[in-house]
């Protein structure tokens, strides 16, 4: 018999992970970065603006919990960079960079892998702690894609000298991951995302026309490589450890990089990568429809990424409960949840709207979740009459 789609977590009422750095704690993370303020002092501001966005997300309603991401620079460098060695980062814009509705093009991070990736210490774990120690609900912590090395720098960039063969480098991905996972359970953690924008992204002919330039092989990347390296990094994973994915076509400062529907690699990404829910980015016609989700095994929860994070302006609760009504047409509600369609900061600069904003947004989320599912508490659901 197949079990029904898990819902606590995620939640009918959840969230992507990255919320709006205080701007006090940029100005001081600048001035760690010049050698004015030390590790100590950034630490102790890192813990009060947590603390208060802690409070700040239990008061609007939400039930899933995180850090906001307020100790990384971006959702992903951090991780290789300081967590595992070995990569280094630039600014890119000519293969691919980020643009915002207002047509202005921001350079995005791109990596070069020039040296062995290794797993020393937990990476997560004591940011974890932190927060878990400051909420009875559920905590959530967000990890980097296993792919996303390999994407944005393709073989070429990952240097012979490092790596000789693919197989040892994806070795160490694997290691590295399986590690950290295991340090993450053991601090207490039970709901991990992983942010995954390649497979998103990838459905765009422009990025695979990239990867075939360098030489990779975008098919073979989308159906077997990809797929494959992702199920190997979070292979033997807890039973009670809920592993979500969140795909999206680029999140920076109002900005995106991709666009396409999911129709390319939904059957693999919904019955091939060994994953519990899926948070798809779908708030705008760059997602595509909702035909994909006929694709999403009963045992599956898909939450909505209906409401951006990149504009300021308010959705409307007749159109979010239009659209969750008009995917309920492909795969059934029950298996629903909403969310918005990426975080407010995947990068330390931040969206381009304010924090009150961010949270009216959370709000209506939380608001449109329970009328349309009914009100949660963490461990129980009152439903309401439909």
């Amino acid at each position: 018999m197949t079990a029904s789609a898990p819902h606590d977590p995620p939640f009918r009422a959840d969230q992507v992970g990255s919320l709006l750095r205080p701007p006090e704690l940029k100005k001081l993370r600048q001035e760690h970065a010049a050698g004015k303020v030390s590790a100590d002092e950034l630490r102790s501001s890192e813990d009060a603006a947590i603390l208060r966005v802690v409070a700040q997300q239990e008061q609007v309603g939400l039930q899933s919990i995180t850090d906001g991401e307020f100790r990384r620079e971006d959702f992903y460098t951090d991780f290789f960079v300081r967590g595992l060695g070995g990569v280094e980062v630039r600014q890119e814009q000519t293969v691919a960079f980020f643009i915002d509705h207002e047509g202005r093009k921001i350079p995005v991070p791109w990596t070069q892998v020039v040296s062995r990736l290794r797993w020393r210490k937990p990476i997560y774990a004591e940011h974890f702690r932190f927060l878990s120690s400051l909420t009875k609900r559920t905590p959530k912590v967000t990890v980097p894609s296993p792919i996303i090395l390999h994407f944005t720098c393709g073989e070429v960039a990952i240097r012979k000298a490092a790596y000789p063969d693919m197989d040892l480098f994806w070795a160490d991905i694997t290691d590295a991951y399986q590690k950290e996972m295991r340090s993450l359970y053991e601090a207490g953690c039970r709901y991990l995302q992983v942010d995954d924008p390649p497979m998103a992204t990838l459905c765009n002919e422009k990025f695979q026309a990239m990867m075939k330039g360098r030489g990779d092989d975008p098919d073979h990347a989308l159906n077997e490589l990809y797929p494959e390296m992702i199920n190997r990094a979070f292979a033997n994973r807890p039973s009670s450890l809920h592993l979500a994915m969140h795909l999206c076509r680029g999140n920076n400062q109002s900005g995106w990089f991709g666009e396409g529907g999911y129709d390319p690699v939904a059957e693999v990404l919904f019955n091939k990568i060994n994953v519990d829910s899926y948070f798809l980015e779908y708030e705008s016609e760059r997602a595509g429809g909702f035909e994909p989700l006929r694709f999403v095994p009963k045992n599956k929860t898909v939450v909505l990424g209906l409401v951006s994070s990149k504009l300021p302006q308010l959705e409307s609760k007749d159109m979010l409960k239009r659209r969750i009504d008009e995917a309920a047409k492909y795969i059934d509600i029950d298996q629903l949840a909403l969310s918005p369609q990426c975080g407010f900061a995947s990068s330390a600069e931040g969206n381009r709207l304010s924090e009150e904003e961010q949270f009216a947004k959370l709000r209506l989320v939380v608001e449109v979740a329970n009328e349309v599912w009914g009100q949660e508490t963490g461990t129980s659901r009152m439903r309401r009459a439909v």
